[in-house]
């Protein structure tokens, strides 16, 4: 199993910047492709960002490319969102997320361990 506990959450204006951290506990943290959503009021959860155990793939959804970047020190285990230009319509919870899956689109994996969530605001 694995713990995740996400931080760096808070309200930015539009514009802005935020680095999102999620820390895992356990020793197989390289084994897990990770996996970031967000899910705002009255809207589904989403998949926003993910990447593969060893970093070498990556996905990001439409919406957020070109302004958010994630990341993983597996030697840390730690996984990163850095966020950039937020926007109005970045406001949600954020959620990180591990997979044991290791083939295929990072895109479609299931995800067995769930964060808490952190709030991220972004004022007009």
């Amino acid at each position: 199993q694995v713990q995740l506990v996400e931080s760096g959450g808070g309200l930015v204006q539009a514009g802005g910047s935020l680095r999102l951290s999620c820390a895992a506990s356990g020793r197989t943290f390289s084994a897990y492709a990770m996996g970031w959503f967000r899910q705002a009021p009255g809207k589904e959860r989403e998949l926003v960002a993910a990447i593969s155990w060893s970093g070498g793939r990556t996905y990001y959804t439409d919406s957020v490319k070109g302004r958010f970047t994630i990341s993983r020190d597996n030697a840390k285990n730690t996984v990163f969102l850095q966020m950039i230009n937020l926007k109005p319509e970045d406001t949600a919870v954020y959620y990180c997320a591990a997979s044991t899956e290791v083939v295929g689109p990072v895109r479609l994996y299931n995800y067995d361990y769930w964060g808490q969530g952190t709030q991220v605001t972004v004022s007009s």
